[in-house]
C-alpha cells in the first residue's frame, strides 16, 4: 500500500492541508469550497448549543454570528501561552482545543480511510522549541508514533518545495516573497554545486509593511533584491499580495524568470519533505538553517578489520531533533577520538576526550555506550558510559561528560 503524507501549513489565522501519495505529480491540497481554491481553514473552534458537537473553521464563525455563540480563535497563539477558555459551561485548555481542531483537519483528505498519515508534517512561520514542544504533545494525545511526526518552518518546508519543481526553474538562485499583515519577508534559495551533497542555504531579508504606494514600494523592494543576481523564479506568498495592485511591480517580478503567485506553498512543501525524509525520493541535497547543524560528527572504528566511521550527528540535521548513540569496544589509550567534518570541506578536525578514572584493562575489554546530544546548533553534548564487559568485567559506572563548541 503507498504511504501517505499530510502535511499541515498552521499559523494564528489561517490552516491549510496538503495530501500526497505514490502516483500522485505534485500534492493535492484540500479546499472547503468543492470546485474552488479555497484552501484556508480560520484557526478556530466552537461547540454548538443544541448538539454539544465540536464546530471549526467557518462554520464556527459563521454559527457565532447566528446563534451568538461563542467561537474560539488564535488557538495555536493562546495554546502557546497556555490559556484557557470557557464553552458552553466547561473550562478548557486551549492546547486541547488546538489537538481537536488538528484531528479534525486530518479527516480532511481524500482516501483518509479514519487512518492517521505514514507521515504527519505540521509547518509553522517559526518552529521553535515551544511549538516543537506543542506539537509532540499533539502527538502524544493523539497517539500518533514520534517516527510519523515532523516539524519544518517556512523556510525549510520552501526549500523542499522549490528544489521539487522541474529543473529549469532550479537552474540558479530560487526567490520568495512571503507578505501578510505586519511584514513583508524576502528569500534568496542558493545552492553550492560545488558540494556532494549540495548545500543549500536562504538568505533572507525582512522589510516594513508596505502602506501607501504598494506597487512603487514593492518595484523598488524587487528590483533591488534581484541586482546582479541570477534568479530562475519567484514565489510570491500570502494574503498581502491579494487585491490586484500589482502592475508595475508584477513586470519587475517577471522580467527574465517565472512568477507564480498562490497561498498553499508551505503546506505543499511539508508534503515534499515527508517524502524526501522517508527516502522515497533520491534527494542531493542538504538544508543548512538557522537551526541546523554545519558539521557531521563521527567515530572512526574497526569492524571486522576494516576502518569506518560511524556518523553520531549529520550536518544538516535540525538540532532540535538530532543525536544518536552506540557502543563499542576501546583498544588502546583510555581516550576517544570525534571527527568533526563540514560538508563543504575535504579536511576533518579531530576531537580526542580522555576517559580519566577509567579502570586499567586488557585491551577490548572495556565497552562504552556513547550519545551525542546537540545542545544548540553550534554544541554538542557527549555522554560515555563505561558498560563493563559482560560477566567478565563488571561496569566501573564512570559516567564522562563533554561539551565541544563547533
Amino acid at each position: 500500500m503507498a504511504e501517505r503524507y499530510v502535511g499541515i501549513d498552521l499559523n494564528d489565522k489561517y490552516a491549510m492541508i496538503s495530501y500526497y501519495t505514490e502516483g500522485m505529480s505534485e500534492p493535492g491540497t484540500f479546499s472547503m469550497v468543492t470546485g474552488n481554491e479555497v484552501y484556508q481553514i480560520p484557526v478556530c473552534i466552537s461547540k454548538g448549543k443544541e448538539t454539544s458537537q465540536w464546530i471549526y473553521g467557518e462554520e464556527a464563525r459563521r454559527r457565532a454570528k447566528e446563534d451568538k455563540s461563542l467561537c474560539i480563535d488564535g488557538l495555536l497563539k493562546k495554546a502557546l501561552a497556555d490559556d484557557t477558555a470557557e464553552l458552553s459551561g466547561t473550562v478548557y485548555d486551549v492546547k486541547e482545543l488546538l489537538f481537536l481542531f488538528l484531528k479534525k483537519l486530518l479527516s480532511f483528505p481524500p482516501q483518509s480511510g479514519g487512518l492517521w498519515p505514514d507521515k504527519l508534517v505540521i509547518v509553522t512561520e517559526s518552529m521553535n522549541l515551544e511549538c516543537r514542544k506543542l506539537f509532540r504533545q499533539f502527538a502524544k494525545w493523539a497517539d500518533i508514533a514520534k517516527d510519523r511526526i515532523m516539524l519544518l518552518d517556512y523556510r525549510e518546508s520552501f526549500y523542499y518545495y522549490a528544489l521539487n519543481q522541474e529543473p529549469e526553474l532550479c537552474r540558479n538562485d530560487i526567490a520568495l516573497y512571503y507578505y501578510t499583515t505586519g511584514k513583508l519577508l524576502f528569500w534568496r534559495l542558493k545552492s553550492d554545486r560545488q558540494t556532494v551533497p549540495q548545500v543549500v542555504t536562504i538568505e533572507e531579508k525582512r522589510y516594513e509593511a508596505m502602506l501607501r504606494e504598494k506597487d512603487e514600494e514593492f518595484t523598488e523592494i524587487v528590483e533591488a533584491s534581484f541586482s546582479k543576481k541570477r534568479i530562475s523564479c519567484v514565489y510570491l506568498i500570502g494574503d498581502g499580495f491579494d487585491g490586484g495592485w500589482m502592475k508595475k511591480s508584477l513586470s519587475a517580478v517577471c522580467r527574465g524568470r517565472r512568477a507564480f503567485m498562490g497561498k498553499n506553498l508551505f503546506s505543499k512543501g511539508a508534503c515534499y519533505g515527508a517524502a524526501v525524509k522517508t527516502g522515497k525520493k533520491n534527494w542531493p541535497y542538504v538544508y543548512m538553517g538557522d537551526n541546523e547543524l554545519k558539521v557531521n560528527v563521527s567515530l572512526k572504528v574497526e569492524n571486522h578489520g576494516k576502518d569506518e566511521f560511524v556518523t553520531l550527528v549529520t550536518a544538516g540535521e535540525n538540532w532540535y531533533e538530532a543525536g544518536r548513540e552506540c557502543e563499542v569496544i576501546l583498544n588502546g589509550s583510555p581516550s576517544v577520538d570525534f571527527w568533526f567534518q563540514e560538508p563543504r570541506s575535504s579536511e576533518a578536525a579531530v576531537h580526542s576526550v580522555e576517559l580519566s578514572g577509567l579502570p586499567e584493562q586488557k585491551d577490548r575489554t572495556v565497552r562504552l555506550r556513547i550519545a551525542a546530544k546537540p545542545a544548540a546548533p553550534d554544541k554538542i553534548l557527549f555522554r560515555i558510559t563505561d558498560m563493563g564487559f559482560g560477566e567478565i568485567f563488571k561496569a566501573s559506572e564512570k559516567v564522562w561528560e563533554y561539551e565541544i563548541l563547533v
